[in-house]
């Protein structure tokens, strides 16, 4: 059940404009978490999108090295931690996780704060 398609991810342009705009966004080092409650209705409780600065990190290597961390800690813990709660209560959201973090982290320490990121989005999309 870990997998991560292409109905996951946020492509949308509109969709994206909007969460920007009008969303409620929260730090969580080294993350910044933007979600929005979506009315369109979409296959699965959460569209996501990772972003990576290019003022931050100007190799493509990089951006990308840290885009591919990311995807994996979400994939892996998405079930539990967003996808049951959302479920739950029937919410649809769509989300941006953007990589603020100065230095480019190990899986473990990716990993470990995806897990605090994803919980406390779980908490604050419950509310």
């Amino acid at each position: 059940m870990h997998t991560f398609k292409k109905e996951e991810r946020l492509c949308n342009k509109k969709l994206i404009d909007g969460l920007f705009h009008s969303g409620s966004s929260f730090l969580c080092y080294p993350f910044r978490a933007s979600w929005m409650l979506s009315g369109a209705e979409q296959q699965f409780p959460v569209q996501v999108l990772f972003a990576v600065a290019k003022k931050r990190y100007k190799r493509a290597v990089d951006r990308n090295l840290i885009k591919r961390l990311m995807r994996e800690a979400y994939r892996l813990n998405k079930q539990s931690l967003l996808y049951s709660p959302l479920t739950d209560v029937d919410k649809r959201i769509v989300l941006s996780i953007g990589y603020i973090g100065k230095e480019i982290g190990d899986f473990a320490f990716v990993e470990k704060k995806m897990l605090k990121l994803l919980g406390q989005l779980g908490t604050e999309v419950s509310k």
